[in-house]
């Protein structure tokens, strides 16, 4: 076995994911200590080199990789992902760049990297992706045309709700989302508009209960779908193996009844 066999075989190993996942957690404690005044009052050294030494173990684990799998490394979406995420982190924050020390948060996205089933629903969400960009234009369309008709309907008695389409977009999409809703807009409307329930309670029953699940049941199916694939993709792994130790063992009994002969 080569060195770089052995340190891939290594980074395999369900101990060394254990203890990635436990770096990451770990660093999204620490992290949130920073933000603390008092803590970093009391420990501010010791929480920073807490912080640098997680971001070492983090670089070293991305070199390691890449010296074990080469060019091939890149080659996976999650592995990039990681690259990333550790990348973002180095990038010395000053001056301009002041923002990226608000980014080393993300660093607590790569338990998404590591974890089975975390990653399974990221991947059923990119999956429905395609799905929901006709859902998305369906949801564009019945905005649009909500928003042109409340602005004609009720822009001239609430400019601040209705006056314009863009401020009836926004009104309505604080309506679809069910914030305020009723007491916030809709009654107030009504006192001067008493029929005005016709307009709001079709577009909820259409925003709200219609469409919007029509994006989660798609996501469901795309999360489904993968785990039904990696399912499938585990069964013939685990039906290869067998496999193989079944033609190792006929080996060995062919090789053995030849030695007796």
């Amino acid at each position: 076995m080569s060195i770089r066999d052995y340190v891939a075989e290594r980074l395999d190993r369900p101990v060394t994911r254990n203890f990635i996942t436990g770096v990451i957690l770990f660093n999204a404690v620490v992290l949130g200590f920073e933000t603390s005044d008092a803590a970093m009052a009391a420990a501010g050294d010791l929480i920073i080199f807490l912080d640098v030494l997680c971001l070492s173990i983090f670089v070293i684990e991305i070199a390691l990789k890449i010296f074990a799998r080469g060019f091939s490394f890149f080659r996976s979406g999650w592995n990039v992902f990681d690259f990333a995420i550790v990348a973002i982190a180095l990038v010395p924050a000053t001056q301009g760049l002041s923002v990226l020390r608000a980014l080393r948060i993300l660093r607590l996205l790569r338990i998404i990297s590591v974890a089975p089933t975390l990653r399974r629903v990221v991947e059923g969400f990119v999956s429905a992706l395609p799905g929901m960009a006709s859902v998305f234009l369906l949801m564009a369309l019945i905005f649009y045309i909500a928003a042109v008709m409340a602005t004609k309907l009720f822009g001239e008695a609430f400019p601040d709700w209705f006056g314009t389409i863009p401020h009836s977009a926004y009104s309505l999409f604080q309506i679809m989302t069910l914030e305020s809703w009723s007491m916030g807009i809709v009654r107030p409307v009504m006192e001067t508009y008493p029929y005005a329930w016709l307009f709001f309670v079709p577009f909820i029953l259409v925003t709200t209960f219609a469409v919007v699940n029509l994006v989660v049941g798609l996501i469901v199916n795309s999360m489904q779908d993968a785990h039904a694939q990696e399912s499938n993709a585990a069964t013939e792994d685990y039906r290869d193996e067998v496999l193989k130790r079944l033609e190792l063992i006929e080996k060995r009994l062919s090789d053995r009844g030849s030695r007796g002969d």
